[in-house]
């Protein structure tokens, strides 16, 4: 069943670009940053670019506050977003970019870390609360609304409850843990194309 996957985002990937207005944004959470590339607060933007190298992009273009790049997905054209602007602020981002091409909420997919989950499990989900990611809080502030899709990516909980939660979500991913993120990762891509082709009830059976 994989080959069959890999054969058709193989095939998705050179399609030529759709046409028309931008139809759905997709936000991978993070902070901007070497120093914070393997951390855990960051599983949003790994997740976003490999959605980007599946889709034969970079997210290299400034506007927005972000780092962007359009694509097509599911024969949609999307614009694939990575703020810039530290994880609180995300929101600030997210709704520049959804005011401008006038995105509801529901057509703004957010890929975020999730300290309630273990490592490299994901969950999506049609829209909730942010659940203490100040990421999707910024978001829901920002867009007066928390009815957007999201997939979260499990970055584990902290090791003792006395250990300071900033510390932990910005501390690295072991080698291990890495390899499995790249998985959930995978995951998490699949999902992004089921989600925008208006699959959302398969990705959450699926990717769940």
């Amino acid at each position: 069943m994989n080959n069959i996957f890999d054969i058709f985002k193989q095939i998705e990937s050179q399609k030529p670009a759709a046409s028309g207005p931008i139809e759905w944004l997709i936000v991978g959470l993070g902070n901007p940053g070497k120093e914070y590339e393997n951390t855990r607060h960051n599983a949003g933007f790994i997740a976003i670019s490999l959605l980007a190298e599946k889709c034969g992009v970079k997210i290299n273009k400034s506007k927005f506050k972000a780092l962007i790049a359009e694509a097509t997905i599911s024969d949609k054209r999307v614009l694939l977003m990575m703020p810039q602007t530290y994880m609180n602020l995300s929101g600030e981002a997210v709704a520049e970019a959804a005011t401008f091409y006038k995105i509801p909420p529901e057509r703004i997919l957010v890929f975020s870390d999730d300290i309630s989950l273990d490592v490299a499990k994901t969950r999506v989900r049609r829209k909730g609360s942010h659940g203490g990611q100040k990421g999707l809080k910024s978001i829901t502030e920002h867009l007066g609304s928390s009815d957007f899709p999201r997939v979260k990516l499990g970055v584990g909980q902290k090791p003792h409850p006395d250990y300071d939660l900033a510390d932990w979500v910005l501390s690295n991913f072991t080698a291990d843990e890495r390899k499995r993120m790249n998985e959930a990762a995978e995951h998490a891509v699949d999902a992004c194309r089921l989600i925008v082709a208006g699959k959302t009830d398969e990705a959450m059976n699926r990717f769940n």
